[in-house]
């Protein structure tokens, strides 16, 4: 299964050889994000976890693909030195889909969010993305307004995005109803309930399941094959022994939003705030959960990604 890469786009592309290779052969390829290096996770751990997750891709058939700009390219898999300097040069910027024209033509770094991990992803050929949580509606969105470009992506990108469901941070419920509004598959992985990130349960049924990363895959062929555009949401819960209930994060998230009304953040540096602001509340049991739930979720999504391979 290969993909002609539009000549100009392929002026802006650095293609790892590996990746390159796999892609070349219609192998199985999984895109990885970058903001979770840069401004998800402190040093070392972040160069730890990114490079544990490729090794989980690695181990399930797969070639992994971390994206990110440097200098102005924008990069599909990454060497060990451009790795080190997203997780240490604090001159990285957390960078969207809307971000991606400016960080390139001004020759600038910067590290992926779901969003415009998906549109480089889709510009190299790569249909399976692993995640640690996907964005969503923000709590009082009603007010701000302030819903993820994730969200907007997945409607119009052809991607998979395996993630731990929304982030527990955001508000799951209006999540949901945005994903039915653009026609977006929010399939849940085994589970009759919808994840909540560090949570197995969110209170919300999952408005769609397959039992198996096989199933996911079947999924993803029907819907393209029959021009059905867009991406696919497919939630895979935090394994049961590294969650933390629903009941014991959620005083803790509250918390956490208090502190950031306090300090009167929004937009883009709202997310960073309360994941780190989660680890000093938690005593790190966050950080365990969610390197926990990314490495889960780069073992499923290079499931999917050989499977979906397998099928032509």
């Amino acid at each position: 299964m290969t993909h002609d890469i539009n000549p100009t786009v392929a002026a802006y592309l650095d293609i790892h050889p590996e990746v390159a290779a796999a892609l070349a052969e219609g192998r199985a390829v999984v895109a990885l994000e970058s903001t979770i290096i840069s401004h998800g996770m402190p040093f070392p751990q972040n160069v730890e976890m990114a490079r544990g997750v490729e090794d989980v891709v690695r181990a399930h058939g797969a070639v992994p693909a971390t994206i990110a700009v440097l200098g102005g390219r924008l990069k599909v898999g990454l060497t060990p030195e451009e790795l080190h300097l997203l997780a240490t040069d604090k001159g990285v910027e957390k960078i969207s889909t809307r971000d991606l024209p400016v960080t390139v033509a001004l020759g600038k770094h910067g590290a992926t969010t779901v969003a415009s991990t998906m549109r480089v992803a889709a510009l190299a050929g790569i249909r399976v993305f692993a995640t640690g949580g996907t964005g969503g509606v923000h709590r009082g969105a009603e007010r701000s307004m302030d819903v993820s470009a994730d969200l907007l992506e997945l409607a119009q990108t052809d991607v998979c995005v395996v993630s731990a469901g929304v982030k527990s941070i955001l508000d799951i419920g209006l999540t949901l109803e945005v994903l039915e509004t653009h026609g977006i598959p929010a399939l849940t992985l085994g589970s009759e309930e919808f994840p909540a990130f560090y949570s197995r349960q969110s209170g919300f049924r999952a408005p769609l399941t397959v039992a198996t990363p096989d199933e996911a895959a079947r999924v993803l062929k029907a819907k393209w094959d029959l021009g059905v555009s867009g991406g696919v949401m497919l939630a895979n819960p935090i394994p049961e022994d590294a969650e933390i209930p629903a009941g014991e994060i959620n005083p803790q998230i509250e918390q956490a939003l208090r502190d950031m009304d306090a300090l009167g953040l929004t937009g883009k540096d709202t997310t960073p705030y309360l994941l780190g602001r989660m680890v000093e509340i938690t005593g790190g049991r966050s950080l365990q959960a969610n390197i926990a739930l990314v490495r889960h979720n780069a073992m499923v999504a290079a499931q999917v990604a050989v499977a979906y391979a397998e099928l032509g």
